[in-house]
């Protein structure tokens, strides 16, 4: 009889996923530390109680997949750390956890490059699944706080035809490759621009779509035929 082969176990052990938690309140972060380890026993977790703090282990481990923020430190002004921390570490997505829950800070905590934002007071299963969502590439707000941060129009949203007809032809371009979900360093290769362009066109396309997430632009955009709109959009 033969021996069934043996198995390779550090070959068919998926590679441990590493996050940074940065807070300035140890308790906390020890609950985050457990709560992480439910859905990612094998994580492996750096902690951080400050900003440059933070941006040390950032450079040290520059295996990182995600960092997990409280906008709230000692020391830290306003959305200070996140801008600091984006501008060294722009590939390293960022999850705010923070303990506020205001729309404008939801609002603005995105528009400064966070890829998702979680309230302290959110549940174990909210958490868990908005670090694989971000770490996938989308952003992440829950669903009731989503809402709430959405721009609020003065109206109401102008029809969708006068929004995309808003966007430059690069901008619709890239709105395509968004509906085909690719991330942003996908598009920058096949743009063949720089992240930080393909970021500014983001931003640009979430503005004016009068949406806050890619989420919001493909269930927008989803019955659209590009093709016809993309030939006959102005140069």
């Amino acid at each position: 009889m033969q021996r069934a082969p043996k198995l390779d176990l550090e070959q068919e052990t998926a590679p441990s996923v590493h996050l940074l938690i940065v807070d300035d309140h140890p308790l906390f972060r020890d609950a985050l530390a457990a709560t992480i380890r439910l859905a990612h026993p094998d994580a492996v977790l750096h902690e951080a109680d400050g900003i440059e703090p933070a941006c040390a282990v950032l450079a040290e481990n520059r295996g990182i997949d995600l960092t997990l923020l409280d906008l709230s430190m000692r020391g830290v002004t306003g959305f200070d750390g996140l801008i600091t921390i984006r501008a060294r570490f722009p590939r390293i997505p960022i999850l705010i956890v923070s303990g506020h829950e205001d729309p404008r800070i939801v609002r603005e905590a995105l528009q400064h490059g966070a890829a998702g934002f979680v309230p302290k007071a959110m549940d174990k299963t909210t958490l868990t699944r908005a670090i694989t969502e971000v770490m996938s590439g989308a952003l992440f707000l829950p669903p009731g706080l989503a809402e709430a941060s959405a721009p609020a129009p003065q109206a109401k949203k102008k029809p969708l035809a006068e929004r995309l007809a808003r966007l430059t032809p690069q901008q619709l371009r890239v709105l395509m490759m968004i509906r085909q979900g690719k991330l942003n360093k996908q598009i920058a290769h096949e743009l063949q621009v720089g992240d930080s362009t393909v970021k500014a066109h983001v931003s640009e396309i979430l503005r004016k779509l009068e949406v806050i997430s890619r989420t919001q632009i493909v269930i927008d955009t989803a019955a659209l035929d590009f093709d016809q709109i993309h030939n006959t959009h102005p140069a």
